[in-house]
């Protein structure tokens, strides 16, 4: 295993790059610890790839470092930083059985027979392949295929880190929620460290300690699936993160309040915003709730999701807010009022969340 640093790294396709959207890959600094599991996530052409590929050795950047452990690994090659790495589509030997493609990096590697063997049988009993050992791989489904390339990364003990480069997205939607659940059991057996990249929030938040969120080449935003959720700290990480996204209301500052329109709307974070910029009110569809007082509303439309509703309204200025109802819950046919959970109630200016980092 390794603790993985990025030292400011940035990646251009292009020569000479000179603004920023030349850049693949803008200035990155961070960290993967030692056996953490992490996510990359992101909207296609956010960067996710090239950072995983930068990762492995198959792309050398255009300026900064990569670091295992302390060590210099920048223009070294893949075979010298003991990686494993799960393709979207299963990279396996169709002519081989489970058995022979799992022994396949041992047996290249000059590992004795018998140590082959017992390796084999325990990382097929990690991937629920034990019963197919001795079939053919061409046989397989596109789970079964994908649960050998993940065996194969396992199988070596002198892996630094694995990655997964979109790795569900060809199974059936009904075998993800097992392929995923199984990932996060061998984290939790394994203790490697893992780097999942993805652009679909379900397979990044029910896998990763860590989410990396990127955009245009850069993060947004990295922590845990929960401060991401909660505490979103750019209107994009709003967006992206939650289904339905977070509703965003322009809003003045009056004092330390928050106004939309003639409404005072109490935010958690209302000391730290400073004069000047586009001012946002960030809240939830989750802690949006229907109240007797509050900021007045007309229901326009609401959709059922099974456990809960999308109930859909809208301003008196005509600015749409969402919000989640159970099956129980009396939805209002006609004008109401919305009270918002203070606490995850927050401002933010230009995009940013107000009082913290390019929000301040």
């Amino acid at each position: 295993m390794a603790r993985i640093t990025l030292d400011n790294l940035g990646h251009a396709y292009m020569p000479n790059p000179v603004n920023p959207a030349d850049w693949a890959l803008q200035q990155l600094d961070f960290e993967f610890d030692d056996g953490g599991a992490y996510a990359l996530l992101g909207p296609s052409g956010c960067g996710k790839t090239t950072l995983l590929n930068i990762i492995s050795g198959l792309l050398v950047p255009s300026r900064g470092r990569v670091l295992f452990d302390g060590e210099d690994m920048t223009t070294r090659d893949p075979t010298a930083r003991n990686i494993a790495q799960v393709f979207q589509f299963p990279v396996i030997y169709d002519t081989m059985t489970v058995r022979q493609n799992l022994a396949f990096p041992l047996r290249n590697r000059g590992v004795p027979a018998a140590e082959i063997e017992a390796r084999v049988s325990e990382i097929a009993e990690m991937t629920d392949l034990t019963e197919m050992l001795d079939r053919r791989a061409s046989g397989l489904t596109a789970d079964g295929k994908q649960k050998i390339s993940l065996g194969r990364g396992l199988v070596r003990d002198d892996v630094n880190v694995i990655m997964f480069d979109e790795p569900l997205t060809v199974i059936d939607p009904h075998l993800k929620w097992q392929l995923r659940s199984k990932l996060k059991e061998l984290h939790r057996r394994i203790d490697r460290t893992m780097i999942y990249v993805t652009h679909d929030q379900i397979e990044a938040l029910t896998f990763a300690d860590r989410v990396v969120l990127m955009k245009d080449g850069g993060v947004v935003q990295i922590g845990t699936p929960v401060e991401l959720f909660e505490r979103p700290a750019h209107t994009f990480v709003g967006h992206f993160i939650g289904s339905p996204g977070m509703n965003l209301l322009p809003c003045i500052m009056a004092g330390d309040t928050a106004m939309i329109g003639d409404t005072p709307i109490a935010v958690a974070n209302a000391a730290s915003v400073k004069p000047g910029g586009a001012l946002e009110i960030g809240i939830r569809p989750e802690f949006v709730r229907f109240a007797d007082s509050g900021l007045p509303v007309q229901v326009t439309r609401v959709m059922n999701a099974g456990r809960y509703r999308i109930v859909e309204t809208v301003t008196q200025t005509g600015e749409t807010v969402k919000l989640l109802a159970s099956n129980e819950d009396e939805v209002p046919s006609e004008a109401t009022r919305l009270s918002f959970d203070p606490a995850f109630t927050r401002v933010y200016r230009d995009g940013w969340l107000a009082g913290e980092g390019r929000g301040a």
